[in-house]
């Protein structure tokens, strides 16, 4: 038994497929078309991003030609971007200063005592918070420890250094166990104390809202098998609650330390005085003096720029590091 195959006569097999039709210069790309109609469908969304964005170029991005005057000699009254080209004449200066590194060196401590006690601490609230059944104790809690981040830092500045002052209520109580007044403000060895305690103080409360955030979207089936497991509450939090928020406390932990060395101006310049300058002076304030007070503008500039580039590498190499060890990063 034998099978014949059938050849479809001359002229008549099946077309080549057409070729597509080159694209013309003037048509739309697909993902240009896409662009321009979430735009026209989502224009009241985007226009919300509008002030956002002039305020980011307009306080952020426009100042950054300012850096030019770390190279060259700066006048006040003369142009702006200065009026000598010195090149790095003012980034030598301020790395051969002692005061700079003394400086640097409370930038380092204070910066590294407020990462590692004000990072860790809303993450153990807002556990603490999310294991609370009764909600009046939870709101209560909440209400509590969000309100100092909605004063100034003028106000909590002022209400530390009274607190504080020699005879304010913590020398008082210190009174009544027979304890001599404490010049807390004035002693250097106290200040890093101070300054952290006031940060936690302000921030702890505030700090928690991503974390009760971000424990919302753990899926309760993954405690209700913990619990078959027969694991207990400790077990849960650890290997169910702590991996289910891990990129948010990566996300944090990156920008927290990409502002390492931008330790907080404003509470630093309240708090601080001539007496407490060993421990108490930083960089952002060293600065403001040098420019604002000396009119040593290019080399307060050279200083900044300065800061600026470490902070940079530390945001980019926490950022790969976060990459390669969790698998989550910012971008």
């Amino acid at each position: 038994m034998s099978t014949s195959t059938t050849s479809a006569p001359p002229g008549t097999e099946d077309p080549p497929p057409a070729r597509a039709a080159p694209r013309r210069r003037g048509d739309r790309t697909p993902a240009r078309t896409g662009w321009r109609r979430a735009l026209r469908r989502d224009w009241q969304l985007y226009s919300l991003a509008i002030l956002p964005l002039l305020f980011f170029l307009v306080f952020r991005y426009l100042p950054m030609i300012g850096n030019v005057i770390a190279f060259r000699r700066f006048e006040p009254g003369g142009s702006i971007f200065g009026e000598e080209w010195v090149g790095l004449r003012y980034v030598r200066m301020f790395l051969s200063d002692p005061t700079f590194w003394q400086v640097f060196r409370n930038t380092l401590w204070i910066g590294g005592l407020t990462l590692l006690f004000c990072f860790p601490i809303p993450i153990v609230l807002a556990l603490l918070l999310n294991e609370v059944r009764r909600r009046s104790l939870k709101r209560f809690v909440q209400s509590v420890s969000y309100l100092p981040h909605f004063l100034s830092i003028v106000i909590v500045a002022g209400i530390t250094l009274q607190m504080l002052a020699s005879d304010g209520p913590v020398n008082h109580v210190l009174g009544w166990f027979g304890h001599e007044p404490i010049r807390f403000i004035q002693e250097p060895e106290w200040f890093r104390t101070i300054y952290v305690g006031s940060e936690i103080w302000q921030t702890a409360g505030w700090g928690t809202i991503l974390y009760l955030a971000a424990l919302t979207t753990i899926d309760e089936d993954l405690y209700e098998a913990a619990r078959i497991d027969g694991a207990n509450r400790w077990q849960q939090i650890w290997h169910v609650t702590l991996p289910g928020i891990r990129p948010t406390m990566v996300t944090l932990l990156i920008l927290n330390i990409g502002t390492f060395m931008a330790v907080g101006f404003e509470k630093v310049l309240l708090l601080y005085n001539p007496l407490t300058y060993p421990t108490a002076d930083v960089i952002s304030t060293y600065v403001y003096r040098a420019g604002v007070e000396s009119n040593s503008f290019s080399y307060a500039a050279a200083i900044g720029l300065f800061e600026a580039i470490i902070g940079l590498v530390l945001i980019t190499s926490a950022n790969q590091l976060s990459r390669r060890t969790v698998g989550t990063s910012l971008w």
